[in-house]
């Protein structure tokens, strides 16, 4: 009974002395990064999202040279 007792604490002191992990040290994806992911995909309509990705990302561009010019 005592040899139980003694492999249970020795059980009990290693697992309080391990490192735990949270899911706020994950690092949080964007939703550009989840959708780049998802484009990359075997998915049906992934190709879809590739494209939005990219019609999006073209248009950011050009917004953006034009408030340079703006300025």
């Amino acid at each position: 009974m005592l040899r139980i007792l003694i492999v249970i604490l020795a059980l009990a002191s290693i697992a309080a002395c391990t490192e735990t992990t949270t899911d706020s040290s994950k690092k949080k994806l964007t939703q550009h990064e989840r959708d780049s992911i998802l484009a990359e995909s075997d998915l049906p309509g992934a190709n879809v999202v590739g494209k939005a990705i990219e019609v999006s990302d073209s248009s950011t561009a050009r917004a953006k040279r034009l408030d340079e010019q703006s300025d």
